[in-house]
């Protein structure tokens, strides 16, 4: 086609003047029809620009940080927002970020998230503040907010312990790195319910696989329990399932000697009077072989290397 028009517009005459207006009103045509998609592309570059334009003297200054930071106490302590106060302490430092307030705002919007109970955000914030300022008066609590908020999340013993154990390691480096801090006894305490709990999920197992014959399975699990947790309520019943299981296997020495160690330690638990029947029941009487580990470990704990 266009090399015919161009053979036509070579012509003399009345073809070639036909040749060349309608080549004329072609281009014509062809400039009506993209006259819209030109007057559309303007109009898109000029909204653009006036966005631009619009844009820029609508960003909100940056507010003076104290203004924010009471701005969050009062969401905080009068209107009981703790997620929207913690929003406010953030916002402190986004502005102002190597301010003093920043400081303050940070350990602040920690403790907000862990009063409107969003652990992980808590947990975030605080590991932050415990990394920026290790030296601060308030990174001992800080570290103390982390292992409260895996503490408040611990689930039932028949559920997976991950995050008892993440709060026992937590809360242990509160009393390792700020022993003379006013959160070391809560920590300790907090420690010692969720060490309880731990060795309820092994004694929970143990007892299965005691229960389904799984004998070598169930004797790890109560070992567990006598070796890491001894100052744990579970640890008389965890010696008298090891008497269990042993007389179960034969093994009649390690079994005298779990209910020597019961009655030497807890002579008045029930634990133990069931331990003295079984093994009484075989002619046996409870005698300690002082080389066991079940000896070795409640000997450790003797001399408080436990």
């Amino acid at each position: 086609m266009a090399g015919q028009r161009l053979k036509l517009a070579s012509g003399t005459g009345f073809i070639r003047i036909m040749a060349l207006r309608s080549l004329a009103v072609e281009g014509l045509e062809r400039c009506a029809r993209a006259a819209p998609r030109l007057a559309a592309l303007l109009i898109v570059a000029v909204a653009l620009c006036a966005c631009s334009m619009f844009d820029k003297d609508t960003i909100a200054p940056e507010e003076p940080a104290d203004k924010l930071y009471n701005e969050g106490l009062y969401l905080l302590n009068t209107k009981k927002d703790a997620k929207a106060a913690a929003k406010k302490f953030e916002e402190v430092d986004r502005q102002h970020p190597y301010s003093e307030w920043a400081r303050k705002a940070l350990i602040m919007s920690a403790f907000a998230y862990y009063e409107g109970n969003a652990y992980e955000d808590c947990i975030s914030a605080a590991r932050r503040y415990v990394t920026l300022h290790p030296g601060s008066p308030d990174a001992a609590y800080a570290q103390f907010l982390i292992g409260a908020s895996y503490f408040d999340q611990m689930p039932e013993i028949s559920r997976d312990q991950e995050r008892t154990e993440k709060a026992v390691q937590a809360l242990e480096e509160v009393v390792r790195k700020y022993p003379n801090s006013e959160y070391a006894v809560s920590a300790k305490r907090k420690i010692e319910i969720a060490r309880d709990q731990l060795a309820g999920k092994e004694m929970d197992i143990g007892r299965q696989l005691l229960n389904s014959r799984n004998y070598t399975g169930a004797i790890n699990r109560f070992k567990q329990v006598v070796t890491r947790y001894q100052r744990t309520r579970h640890v008389e019943e965890a010696l008298l399932r090891l008497t269990e299981t042993y007389m179960a296997l034969g093994i009649v020495e390690e079994a005298q000697t779990s209910a020597a160690v019961l009655g030497h330690n807890f002579p008045d638990s029930r634990w133990y009077k069931d331990a003295y029947a079984l093994v009484q029941s075989r002619g046996l009487e409870p005698t300690e072989n002082k080389g066991h580990w079940i000896s070795q470990a409640f000997a450790k704990l003797a001399s408080g290397q436990l």
